[in-house]
């Protein structure tokens, strides 16, 4: 466990290449979810002024920026991936501290980072547009990507690293100058991305940080008219009313929202293998994933079974710092994330059976801390809250169905669609889950989380507005296309028209 009495370091906003105070000299304190006796670190509490600043900065270094050739733009990036690969370890621990994940998965979070940074600073070679044939003679049409200009960037807590770097290569490396504003829950990961990426060599006003809440901050960088595109993940109700107000000033707006994401298991299905899955889509990162499986479809065949093995698994994780190597489940983030599943195991109790967990945990080392048992319920109905509602923590619902067709019903049948993933051991029937799982992720044979960067990551419904992070695909957030015309004919060609 980290000294808890050491005084806690105070960081700075980081705005056109230098670190400063913010304008009003707030502060507010980062603390440790596993021990909130441990201050992380003490933060600036930015607010309108400081968001102007920084757009101001970003505006001022945009032209030079985009003028920055992209395989230069590109190079960069793997500067800061390279550099974010020697401080991974040093990273992974300040994250485990900050947002309470097991080390082994902020390693991982760590490492998405690294990989998105060397796929998009491949872009800078790449960023393909079209070149087509012309329907008129001695005339050339192709198509390219620029830049938009400044990105507003808002970011979650639970992936501190990851998201970010989802968000921020695909725009730096497009060309666009950004404005970063993280989630107050770990501001610490934040400035140290921010940190790496000056010690990369990016120009000053190309990146600026300003931490702070959301109301502060995010709301002066959604209705800021000089950033004409928005990236922000979180929760639905959050991104609906983003997209209300940016649609005012008609910016480009990705959104990256909620998920209640199903495991189907089949009556054919590998039972250890799904119960694997199973457990580290439910509880890996405590439950607090958008792509976290929280509700188990299972074939009533086989559901009393499932529900036994996953029991006698579950009960026996042990929950602590994920400091501690041996720790499988962390904390949860904060005190409202602890109230808000308690009165979802509530609703719960009078939903379905509840099979294991339940219940905060407060015995030793863990009295400090924000830790709740990994819960799972069965016998639960496709349409209980519990079963449609994102509850963004431990609780697990199992809902036993009869057949494909009914289990493939109830797993389309929330408002999300995120990830989804099915076990079976028909290849035939595996085939037709991914024709016909509602979801913009779909897994065979393993849980709902482990998204690859170098494909696209979204969903369906409200679970976002269509644009994609990571792949290629995550360059259409940050670029417009331009259509050009050489016509080299000598004379006046008029398409649709001359050529009839």
């Amino acid at each position: 466990m980290t000294d808890v009495a050491a005084p806690p370091t105070t960081y700075q906003l980081y705005i056109a290449g230098r670190w400063v105070d913010a304008v009003d000299g707030r502060t507010f304190d980062s603390v440790n979810p596993a021990d909130t006796r441990d201050v992380v670190g003490r933060f600036q509490a930015g607010g309108p002024a400081d968001v102007a600043m920084a757009t101001r900065a970003a505006d001022t270094a945009s032209a030079a920026w985009r003028a920055t050739p992209a395989p230069k733009r590109g190079e960069l990036l793997y500067r800061f991936g390279a550099l974010l690969a020697d401080n991974k370890e040093r990273v992974a621990r300040a994250m485990t501290r900050e947002m309470g994940k097991v080390l082994a998965e902020a390693r991982g979070d760590v490492q998405e980072g690294i990989d998105i940074a060397f796929l998009m600073a491949g872009e800078g070679r790449r960023m393909f547009g079209d070149t087509v044939p012309s329907e008129l003679p001695d005339k050339w049409a192709m198509s390219i990507r620029q830049p938009i200009g400044v990105a507003g960037i808002v970011t979650p807590w639970n992936f501190p690293v990851a998201i970010p770097c989802w968000k921020l290569m695909p725009a730096l490396v497009a060309g666009n100058t950004v404005v970063f504003k993280p989630a107050s829950d770990a501001p610490l990961c934040a400035t140290l991305v921010v940190e790496l990426l000056e010690q990369a060599g990016f120009p000053p006003g190309v990146v600026n940080l300003v931490t702070g809440t959301g109301a502060d901050v995010g709301d002066a960088i959604v209705d800021s008219p000089d950033i004409p595109v928005i990236s922000f993940t979180g929760s639905s109700a959050t991104g609906k009313a983003i997209a209300e107000r940016a649609g005012r000033r008609l910016k480009r707006l990705s959104l990256e929202l909620g998920g209640k994401n199903a495991v189907v298991v089949l009556r054919d299905a590998d039972l250890d293998l799904a119960v694997d899955g199973i457990l580290w889509s439910a509880f890996g990162t405590t439950g607090q994933r958008c792509t976290a499986c929280s509700r188990v479809v299972a074939d009533r065949a086989i559901a009393e079974e499932l529900v036994a093995r996953l029991e006698t698994r579950a009960s026996r994780l042990r929950l602590g710092s994920g400091l501690d190597e041996t720790v499988e489940v962390g904390p949860l983030v904060n005190a409202a994330a602890v109230e808000k599943v308690e009165r979802y195991v509530e609703i719960g109790r009078g939903e379905g059976e509840l099979v294991t967990g339940g219940a905060t945990v407060r015995d030793g080392d863990l009295a400090h801390g924000h830790f709740f048992a990994p819960t799972i319920f069965t016998g639960v109905e496709p349409m209980r809250r519990i079963a449609q509602e994102e509850i963004f923590g431990p609780v697990l619902s199992v809902i036993p169905v009869d057949g494909y067709d009914e289990a493939i019903s109830a797993a389309n049948g929330v408002r999300y669609g995120l990830s989804a993933s099915i076990f079976s051991r028909d290849v035939n029937t595996a085939f037709r889950a991914m024709r016909d799982l509602d979801a913009g992720i779909v897994y065979v044979n393993a849980g709902t989380t482990g998204a690859e960067t170098h494909l696209p990551f979204g969903g369906w419904k409200e679970t976002g507005n269509g644009h994609r992070e990571a792949g290629h695909a995550a360059l259409d957030t940050f670029t417009e296309w331009k259509s050009i015309y050489v016509d080299y004919s000598g004379k006046l060609q008029r398409a649709q028209i001359d050529n009839q």
